[in-house]
């Protein structure tokens, strides 16, 4: 590999011993860890406190805001005793005043990345919930905003990278919904191995059980071997 890849490891847990063991056993010189912390581990006991102890980690807070501008400001200043917090997310579908209210409350602390569609979520899915566009085009109306707004970065599916980087050409893209060659899809429905998704333009992807599941040395090492 010519570039370190940047990968961030999903802690999809509620035990501290089980991130403890996913940090320990993912150093890497070949590539960048990061590792996304989301709403399981974060609602956790103790888990908020587990995660202000963390240090010079690259942490992703993924709590997706979705809300009314002043619950959403209100939020986000409640965590910002976290001072190891890089990344946070929120859903473009909050709308443009919400957005702002992160932003402006933000005040360039963290990196604010706008969350389209969801990867668990196909077209039927989302016929279901009122929307007339197919899944691409409403992930472009999402991009535009996000461009609009000058956010940091997008998180979208694989299937979405070549249409949002047109548009947010200098925004950071992260990809979630990330399978290792051969894995299962389990609950994601839009997915993309990390290789295809990098080849393509993400700037970072999200992987989880594919790494954390069984052995995460072995694993890691079969990542890095996909990305060559």
């Amino acid at each position: 590999m010519k570039n370190k890849k940047t990968i961030f490891i999903a802690c999809d847990t509620t035990s501290q011993k089980k991130i403890k063991k996913i940090i320990s056993e993912t150093n890497s010189l070949k590539l960048n860890i990061g590792y996304k912390i989301g709403l399981e581990f974060f609602y956790s006991k103790n888990g908020r406190n587990f995660l202000s102890q963390i240090k010079s980690k690259n942490i992703f807070l993924d709590l997706k805001f979705n809300d009314i501008p002043n619950t959403c400001g209100a939020a986000l200043k409640a965590i910002q005793d976290l001072k190891n917090i890089k990344y946070i997310t929120a859903h473009i579908n909050s709308g443009e005043e919400t957005l702002r209210t992160i932003k402006r409350i933000s005040r360039n602390k963290y990196k604010i990345l706008g969350v389209t569609v969801l990867t668990s979520i196909n077209k039927i899915h989302l016929k279901r919930l009122g929307f007339k566009n197919d899944i691409k085009n409403v992930v472009v109306c999402q991009a535009k905003i996000a461009k609009k707004l000058k956010l940091n970065g997008i998180v979208c599916s694989g299937q979405e990278i070549k249409k949002v980087k047109k548009i947010c050409k200098n925004m950071e893209i992260v990809v979630p919904g990330i399978r290792l060659p051969g894995d299962k899809n389990q609950d994601q429905k839009r997915v993309m191995t990390p290789k295809k998704a990098f080849d393509l333009g993400a700037s970072a992807v999200v992987i989880g059980r594919s790494l954390t599941n069984g052995n995460i040395k072995q694993n890691l090492k079969k990542l890095i071997k996909s990305l060559k």
